[in-house]
């Protein structure tokens, strides 16, 4: 067992935990024990993982969805089993669930869904469903926290089709200021894409008030859930989004797989991102059709042991519990602020209360730029994420050129902790600035 019985939830065994993850017992920079606190960028695999890709590699594979032999049956069965089962895992029906290589192309295939039906509309009206058109005049709606993967490409829908973008801004303690959000989110509004916790300053936003509002106005309400969904309980209809995008690497699995997840008839009327075969219905010279979701957004050969890898990540997780994952992190995230806030010329970039905030946090050392901090901790053995984390313009928005981020997981206790910031000490006493 992974957990023991607490009072109101399972307790993590974060030593018995540790055993499942083969590279946590490695060492590094001259034999120094591996101290990972990174995992906000991607998460360390444990075994059951590792052999669910390996079985599928050594036993089932094949192209899916169209051999006639007994392999490829066995790897069609083994890539819709694990759909279904990462459906599980959110509360949601395996035929909302679709699969893409990372959750940068999830949020993108939303992105182009909008700027391909707006080009088409132009030469063909009526053949595409309004609610992904965009004209000059409407107004796609971001916050000021967003990671570049939900930034960056409805900028670019923006220049392609004439519609202005718009922020939700922050507030100086990290959170999003709300109080004009009825008129930043108006009549004008067609799309609102906004993260579930920022990745760099660890916010828990309202997500599912904020889509209300989105829904209110008619327009689309799409969702990155990267740092939430490995992290903490999340049903997908909870949020009340229409589309919600996350990546498998961040919650144990494998790289190269993310999950959009959208509403039936939301999927339904989207159009394609990636085109080619797989996704097809029929195809003359003179032009095709489309499959029905999720294929129609599944161009070409899936990632079918990657799906395979990220299903048995998401039973590993549901075994340990997600309201033990997120009780666990959250005890660790105070510990964390606890520690940070007695340390003079330290300053945690993002709430410094563990309320409505996730695990990670980032934070700056007067006098020491990220970088070197980041690489002095790395030569103590302790890995943590040194940058603006694809959220350059939340660090200009609290004036730092980057930060350093701890971002600890189900692998991680107060001892990891300790390490990391006895050296942020030694840091702050070898640049002469303690």
């Amino acid at each position: 067992m992974t957990a023991v019985a607490g009072s109101t939830v399972d307790v993590l065994d974060v030593d018995r935990i540790r055993q499942d993850f083969p590279i946590l017992q490695r060492t590094v920079r001259d034999g120094r024990p591996l101290v990972y606190l990174d995992s906000g960028a991607t998460s360390q695999k444990p075994r059951a993982v590792l052999d669910a890709e390996r079985a599928f590699y050594e036993t089932a594979n094949a192209g899916v969805h169209r051999g006639a032999h007994q392999l490829a049956e066995e790897a069609t069965e083994a890539y819709e089993q694990a759909r279904a089962r990462i459906a599980a895992f959110v509360g949601a029906h395996a035929d909302d669930l679709v699969f893409t290589k990372n959750a940068t192309e999830s949020l993108n295939l939303v992105a182009y869904a909008c700027s391909n039906a707006t080009a088409k509309a132009a030469i063909a009206p009526g053949s595409v469903d309004p609610r992904f058109v965009l004209r000059p005049g409407d107004s796609i709606v971001v916050t000021e926290m967003e990671h570049h993967a939900n930034l960056v490409p409805w900028q670019e829908v923006c220049a392609k089709t004439g519609a202005t973008l718009r922020w939700i801004p922050l507030t100086d303690d990290g959170r999003l200021d709300l109080t004009e959000l009825d008129r930043l989110v108006d009549d004008t509004t067609r799309v609102v894409s906004i993260v579930h916790q920022s990745n760099l300053l660890g916010t828990v936003n309202p997500v599912a008030a904020i889509m209300a509002r989105a829904h209110a106005v008619g327009a689309l309400g799409v969702v990155d859930a990267c740092q939430s969904v490995p992290h903490m309980p999340v049903d997908v209809a909870s949020l009340d989004a229409d589309l919600i995008a996350w990546s498998g690497h961040k919650m144990l699995g494998p790289t190269g797989i993310g999950v959009l997840w959208g509403r039936t008839e939301v999927l339904d009327a989207m159009p394609p991102f990636l085109t080619g075969g797989s996704m097809i219905e029929t195809v003359r010279m003179e032009g095709s059709t489309f499959a029905a979701p999720p294929k129609r957004f599944e161009a070409g050969t899936p990632m079918v042991a990657q799906a395979v890898g990220l299903a048995a990540a998401a039973t590993y997780l549901d075994d340990l519990g997600m309201a033990a994952v997120a009780a666990h992190e959250h005890r660790l995230t105070g510990y964390v602020l606890e520690r940070l806030a007695v340390l003079p010329g330290v300053r945690v970039v993002g709430p410094t209360s563990n309320v409505d905030r996730g695990s990670a946090v980032s934070f700056a050392v007067d006098g020491i730029h990220p970088h070197d901090v980041g690489q002095f901790l790395d030569d103590r053995g302790v890995a943590v994420r040194v940058g603006h984390h694809c959220a350059w313009p939340t660090c200009r928005r609290f004036e730092v050129p980057a930060t350093t981020r701890m971002s600890p997981y189900v692998y991680n206790n107060e001892a990891d902790i300790d390490a990391a910031v006895e050296a942020i000490v030694g840091a702050q006493e070898f640049f002469g600035v303690a």
